[in-house]
């Protein structure tokens, strides 16, 4: 029988917890609400609840021997090597917080559990279930993007998770893409994040209809005055031709490919893996994206450049999580 792990994804909406087995079987997966408001406390209550529950009904099926331990990602600043996680964005009340030592004590002290226990950023652990059981299998190095709510990044360099010297490393949401701009998020303006994030690309679209004339099938997608717009309906309506609809993913993707653009340059990395709920909307985003890469790079620097589509969707965090306890990857 193979190892298996549970692996643990901390979104500010929902809690994922999978139990996975080291050649990349998912045995059991579960979403739950995360429950932000109840703080960090209360949170890491509800995580060894729903962890130790996941293991109680597997470990004799799978074998207690067998179990190579948890790997939980977390949004926000994360030092992986002293457990500590920073300033998690839509989880309020933290600020520096010894999540995995309290973690392990509540595992201990509630439910008698004490197992290995690997403490990462979210888009890291993608960017890793990716690498090894997804899209990134075929490559050295790339990097993972994350589109949704924010965006987020992961970069693998010689089948290795790259960390940085302070555990940020690959945060291209907050990569400047255009500082003289009106776009500010978390204090900095002009990031990638401010621009293409979720509200950002709701705010664009409206900008872009209500600055032209209105198609006719708009209302029939966005509702009356456009007050349905949303990433979705945008989609819907370019996959239906709409010139403004089009318009906004293009502009979107624009702004993406100036970002990596930023990795081409700065870090000889050429290959992408994009997810996310956003990244849904498939080459409405990745064409223009590519095209800007191109445009804002060198041609010396085109060769082997790549955007492809993450393949585990909204599990490829639960799935690296789980890749870190294996050793699959470090």
């Amino acid at each position: 029988m193979s190892r298996w792990a549970l692996g643990v994804d901390l979104g500010g909406t929902a809690v994922k917890v999978a139990v996975i087995d080291e050649k990349g079987g998912v045995l059991d997966h579960e979403r739950h609400p995360t429950h932000a408001d109840a703080g960090p406390e209360g949170i890491i209550g509800h995580i060894a609840s729903l962890g130790f529950a996941m293991y109680d009904r597997f470990r004799d099926r799978l074998g207690e021997k067998l179990f190579a331990g948890i790997g939980l990602g977390a949004p926000g600043a994360v030092d992986s090597r002293r457990g500590i996680l920073s300033y998690p964005p839509n989880l309020p009340g933290w600020e520096q917080y010894p999540l995995k030592s309290r973690l392990q004590r509540v595992l201990a002290d509630d439910y008698s559990l004490h197992c290995s226990l690997i403490l990462e950023n979210d888009a890291n652990i993608a960017a890793c279930g990716e690498a090894v059981f997804g899209a990134g299998r075929e490559f050295d190095d790339f990097m993972m993007i994350t589109l949704g709510t924010g965006v987020g990044g992961g970069i693998i360099l010689n089948r290795r998770l790259y960390r940085g010297s302070c555990g940020t490393a690959g945060e291209i949401g907050y990569m400047t893409v255009d500082y003289r701009g009106k776009s500010v998020h978390a204090g900095v303006r002009g990031t990638v994040e401010s621009l293409i994030g979720k509200k950002s690309i709701v705010t664009l679209g409206l900008e872009i209809y209500r600055a032209k004339a209105l198609q006719a099938s708009s209302e029939e997608f966005h509702g009356r005055q456009l007050c349905d717009l949303s990433p979705r309906t945008l989609e819907k309506a370019a996959k239906h031709g709409d010139p403004l609809a089009i318009e906004t993913w293009n502009k979107v993707g624009a702004v993406l490919g100036v970002g990596l653009a930023g990795v081409v340059s700065l870090m000889d990395i050429r290959k992408f893996v994009i997810g996310g709920g956003i990244s849904a909307v498939g080459e409405l985003i990745f064409s223009p994206a590519f095209e800007q890469m191109k445009a804002s790079t060198l041609p010396s620097m085109h060769e082997g450049m790549d955007i492809v589509p993450a393949s585990l969707g909204n599990r490829a965090g639960v799935f690296g999580a789980a890749a870190l306890c294996f050793a699959l990857i470090e």
